[in-house]
């Protein structure tokens, strides 16, 4: 080891370039998933409001900060092709800091998702072993097209979901709140297939066999919709057998919207599809509330 490369292996990383290793702009979903969950079972958290926040902090800025973190230092060699600026391979988070943050954040998560109780700390110990499982050699799930969006979904919108049902109810929620977190899960595939464009040619060099790696940015952006698609259609056929029709009409009516904005993505996926990731995600996640409001109504806990 070189002298300059011990010297940059002491220097302390930039507070800046530590809140660009977390993404802020990556904790929205899985804290909206969480209040989703509280809405969903039906239960006015009175006197709960700590936990609730605590859940919301937890899904956020800890878990899914953390899993960004494991993730930048996993890639950091995709990311020296795909993103040279990213904190770790510009050196602005020099030496294995990154790891360290991965570890420390680690920690962290289990110590609060010991305050969730039970069902709160399960769910943590899932959401902190799925993270590393998805971006850590040798199980790297992230290397298939389908093992990883399937667990980024499963843990961005189903786990918070379930847990702030579970937290809140303080027992396992009734089935309706587990089919439809399940529901939007599943349909977050596409969402976290869509967001796999971004590096493209990264995963190409480095043998990530993504979506839009292994069968082409077309093929993978029609994969993408219709997986977001087929979840939702599940979800109104459900609320309409439930007894909840406006709130059906109410989801139809984003997915419709949805419908309009994939026929731009579809135009030409490779450029739209952070423009999708903006738009249609905030519609996806707006049914997921609406929803949320449909079944706390019908019985939350099981």
């Amino acid at each position: 080891m070189t002298v300059t490369s011990v010297i940059q292996t002491r220097k302390l990383p930039e507070l800046p370039a530590l809140l660009e290793l977390i993404k802020p702009i990556t904790w929205f979903p899985p804290m909206w998933a969480y209040l989703c969950g509280v809405v969903s079972v039906g239960v006015w958290p009175a006197g709960q409001w700590g936990l609730v926040i605590l859940g919301v902090l937890l899904a956020g800025p800890i878990v899914c900060g953390m899993s960004q973190a494991a993730n930048d230092w996993c890639d950091r060699h995709v990311d020296a092709i795909n993103e040279p600026n990213r904190p770790i391979p510009s050196g602005r988070i020099p030496g294995r800091w990154g790891l360290w943050v991965a570890l420390a954040m680690s920690a962290l998560a289990l110590f609060v998702g010991w305050f969730l109780g039970p069902w709160g700390f399960g769910a943590t110990v899932v959401g902190v072993l799925a993270a590393w499982a998805y971006s850590a050699e040798p199980v790297r799930l992230k290397r298939s097209g389908w093992w990883g969006p399937g667990l980024v979904g499963l843990c961005y919108e189903g786990l918070p979901w379930f847990t702030g049902a579970a937290v809140v109810a303080a027992g396992a929620p009734a089935a309706p709140v587990v089919i439809v977190a399940l529901l939007y899960a599943i349909g977050a595939h596409g969402i976290m297939t869509l967001n796999d464009f971004k590096a493209l040619e990264g995963d190409r060099q480095m043998g990530v066999r993504s979506l839009p790696v292994t069968l082409g940015p077309e093929v993978a952006a029609k994969i993408a919709c219709i997986g977001m698609a087929i979840p939702q259609m599940i979800v109104i056929s459900m609320l309409l057998v439930w007894g909840r029709p406006w709130h059906a009409l109410a989801v139809t009516a984003v997915l419709l919207l949805q419908f309009a904005a994939m026929r731009t993505l579809l135009k030409d996926p490779k450029a739209k599809a952070p423009w999708y990731n903006a738009t249609g995600v905030s519609l996806y996640v707006t049914g997921m509330m609406i929803t949320a409001f449909a079944v706390r109504s019908i019985g939350g806990i099981g």
